[in-house]
């Protein structure tokens, strides 16, 4: 489930624009800023251990100010929801897990990553992460590294790739596991969700 909270986290970085190395500025000034974004994700996992990666895809939104739903279709369906207080795992109508920011620590410490991307918070990312980026005339490329060991063993390293969005996300764990998404078929607006997904917000 860490996994799947890890992804929709950096996924958060598809709105943001917030990265404090030198690149940052223009990193910032090339990614669009919408309200609301939605898109297809496409996800190749590889666990340690196990030489047949799992494949996943499925739908997601970021709404600015209130959180992220990250709808996975196939290959079983199942909803997780992010907000600042809480995260819910949700399968079909039923809560198989929730998870409370005043309650939980790894909560609490995942939110305070989500939010201050969300936000554009460059001043708190500095103090997470230690980051590397280049920035070209139409993309760029990021690298994120935990500071704290705590955070360092939830996420591990992240690399980013994208121009107006994030295009693809590579997460290495410390565990040994490698996670690929790859984002296509953006939308933006209120009429990029729908009726189902707005409901979650």
């Amino acid at each position: 489930m860490l996994k799947k909270i890890t992804a929709c986290a950096v996924l958060l970085l598809a709105g943001a624009g917030a990265h404090a190395a030198a690149p940052a500025a223009k990193i910032q000034s090339m990614l669009a800023k919408p309200d609301v974004l939605c898109g297809r994700f496409d996800q190749t996992k590889n666990l340690a251990g196990m030489k047949k990666p799992l494949l996943s895809n499925g739908r997601f939104c970021v709404v600015k100010g209130k959180g992220v739903l990250w709808r996975t279709l196939k290959p079983f369906p199942n909803t997780l929801r992010l907000t600042r207080d809480e995260i819910v795992h949700l399968q079909g109508d039923r809560v198989a897990m929730r998870m409370d920011a005043r309650t939980e620590p790894v909560v609490r410490m995942i939110n305070s990553v989500l939010f201050s991307l969300l936000g554009g918070d460059l001043a708190q990312l500095d103090k997470m992460f230690e980051v590397e980026g280049t920035a070209e005339k139409e993309s760029w490329q990021v690298a994120l590294k935990a500071r704290e060991p705590a955070l360092a063993k939830a996420i591990g390293t992240i690399n980013l790739e994208g121009g107006s969005y994030v295009k693809r996300i590579e997460m290495n764990e410390a565990s040994g596991d490698k996670t690929a998404i790859v984002f296509s078929a953006m939308q933006t607006g209120e009429s990029a969700m729908t009726a189902e997904e707005a409901a979650q917000f």
